[in-house]
């Protein structure tokens, strides 16, 4: 694995005219180093705590608890169908205290509250803690919880991620090591993508071979309170709270343009679609993905007046309802 890279004294336009550019992974040093929270909780866990108290809003918070023996490694139980954990509603106050109380213990349960909307349950938080490197309209989340560790996944979206609290091992791939990263399934997983089934830990090489590969090119940070990281749109990535206490703050945002449809309903479609044809059927498919959706050679419809370019030149409203009217033709076919 290999080291991540890192600035110091990056700056609103060093982010947007370098770092986000080259969407590249980079930690961002002592970013939120000035926050509050962050001071607090370098007095001590329970000066954080009583603020985070403080702002609360009296919102029931959805938390996750698992068992001494999982060692805060969030993941599926006997198999795909089941977790090896729980979930539930309860007070902030009463989670954050729960966390507080593993932290004397030789073997302590995992407790994690992850990706928390601020505005919704810590508006004060969010008047006192701003990043200038995005715009206010980019809506911050938090994650509080003990030493657990989030398996392999990646976002459908770009991201920044704020340690306030603790320290946290960042551990990134490439979107092209997909492949190689052996995914569990798509519908069930902890939080929505999938996620691989390797253990970093202690990987399988024997059952997952490919993931020797993954590990040549992974990208390692470790991030002390007050340091952020910047994860592009797509980056594989595994993170570990590595201290009994850890809080961290992060901020996605789509970095692009709106498309007509989710990407992720592509997925499925094509599934239904594609996925048992034939060998030599799939091979003409892909070629023609390639050059109107990839656009593997520029412009597909450039050789086309614009008045002759059908249904790959119409307009979104057009697209919508096409795709409509084909679903429904395919459904009231079954």
């Amino acid at each position: 694995m290999n080291a991540m890279p890192s600035r110091t004294g990056v700056t609103p336009d060093i982010f947007l005219d370098q770092i986000l550019p080259a969407r590249r992974p980079m930690v961002l040093k002592g970013v939120v180093s000035d926050w509050p929270a962050r001071r607090l909780g370098a007095q001590s866990d329970e000066a954080l705590v009583d603020y985070l108290k403080s702002c609360d809003e009296g919102r029931p918070v959805q938390a996750m608890v698992g068992a001494a023996e999982i060692r805060g490694a969030f993941f599926y139980g006997r198999d795909t169908s089941s977790f090896n954990y729980q979930t539930g509603n309860a007070p902030l106050s009463l989670v954050l205290d729960r966390i507080l109380e593993q932290r004397s213990r030789a073997q302590p349960e995992s407790v994690y509250l992850q990706s928390t909307p601020i505005r919704e349950h810590f508006p004060k938080f969010l008047l006192q803690h701003a990043l200038p490197l995005l715009p206010p309209s980019v809506e911050p989340r938090i994650w509080i919880g003990n030493a657990t560790v989030v398996q392999t996944h990646h976002d459908l979206k770009e991201n920044i991620a704020c340690v306030v609290a603790g320290k946290r091992r960042f551990t990134l791939f490439p979107p092209e090591q997909l492949g190689n990263l052996y995914l569990g399934p798509l519908d069930r997983t902890p939080a929505g993508v999938p996620i691989s089934m390797v253990s970093l830990d202690a990987p399988d090489l024997q059952r997952y071979p490919r993931f020797a590969e993954a590990l040549a090119v992974a990208q390692v940070a470790d991030l002390e309170a007050g340091d952020a990281i910047y994860i592009p749109y797509g980056w594989w990535h595994h993170v570990r709270a590595t201290t009994p206490f850890n809080v961290l703050v992060n901020y996605w945002w789509s970095g692009g343009g709106a498309a007509l449809a989710p990407p992720e309903f592509s997925l499925l479609m094509a599934l239904l679609a594609l996925r048992d044809l034939p060998e030599h059927q799939l091979r003409m498919w892909k070629s023609m993905f390639d050059y109107y959706v990839f656009r593997s050679h520029g412009d597909p419809l450039q050789h086309l007046r614009p008045q002759d370019r059908g249904i790959a030149g119409a307009s979104p409203a057009e697209l919508q309802e096409l795709a409509r009217q084909m679903m429904a033709s395919y459904l009231a076919a079954k």
